[in-house]
């Protein structure tokens, strides 16, 4: 089996208060993050005309990622 994150080292501190993933700790982290704003503003850009399909785009690729945060953070996400 191939194996996308090979590496197992986190990428994220985990949030000091509240639950999810603080900034990053690694270039991958960085590398994620920067992604995943660019495509939430490209679809944002692309779909302006559209509200409603800008939304519900927005609104998917925002979550779509959150599993590898979550899997990539220190200690993991839990209320703190």
């Amino acid at each position: 089996m191939i194996h996308l994150f090979p590496d197992k080292r986190p990428w994220f501190r985990p949030k000091s208060h509240g639950y999810g993933t603080g900034l990053p700790i690694a270039w991958q982290g960085w590398v994620l993050m920067a992604l995943h704003v660019a495509l939430i503003a490209g679809i944002a850009v692309l779909l302006r005309d559209r509200p409603v399909t800008m939304a519900i785009a927005v609104l998917l690729a925002g979550l779509a990622p959150m599993p590898i945060y979550r899997a990539r953070t220190e200690g993991g996400w839990r209320w703190r």
